[in-house]
């Protein structure tokens, strides 16, 4: 019987205010006493890390990021992105920033560079501010800072559901 491996990236910049929210939960899954076969990461801002980490054959990859839906700030998404839309034509200009951090570019790259993407999901989060449009602002707003603890208890339970999902086909299986 092979256990899953669980990716959980963290995605962000800590000078763009709410853009750390990732950030911010990776660090709050430092607090919890998460299986051996889950692998935390803080990824940032650097695309390239990213798309090398998805290439590594995870069973379940969790991007945790700001995500602008248009709902009210603090408001998260659990998304599942459509992989097989990756296989089309890339519309816009075709530019590869490794510090920029464009997730379906990072996707499509992880892809074109022949890693099998197993299950994505991007849990995110509705964003009030990225702080002031010239300058960096360090810290979260309350109303994302609020989303943190929910967000780390449901990548918990995300890991703690595909760990169970695995001991039951395998003992079918058998």
């Amino acid at each position: 019987m092979t256990k899953p491996s669980i990716l959980i990236a963290g995605i962000g910049n800590i000078f763009h205010g709410d853009d750390a929210f990732g950030l911010e939960v990776i660090r709050r899954l430092s607090e919890y006493r998460l299986p051996p076969q889950a692998r935390v990461v803080d990824i940032g801002i650097r695309s390239i890390a990213i798309a090398f980490a998805l290439m590594d054959g995870y069973d379940l990859n969790i991007l945790v990021d700001t995500v602008q839906r248009g709902g009210n700030p603090g408001t998260l998404y659990l998304i599942e992105p459509d992989l097989n839309h990756l296989d089309g034509p890339e519309t816009g200009s075709p530019k590869f920033d490794p510090h920029g951090m464009d997730p379906v570019r990072v996707l499509r790259m992880a892809k074109d560079m022949g890693g099998n993407l197993s299950r994505v999901l991007v849990l995110g989060c509705e964003p009030e501010s990225f702080g002031p449009e010239d300058e960096g602002r360090m810290g979260l707003s309350a109303v994302v800072e609020q989303a943190v603890d929910p967000a780390a208890k449901r990548i918990e339970m995300l890991v703690a559901e595909t760990l169970t999902k695995n001991i039951k086909s395998n003992a079918h299986a058998t």
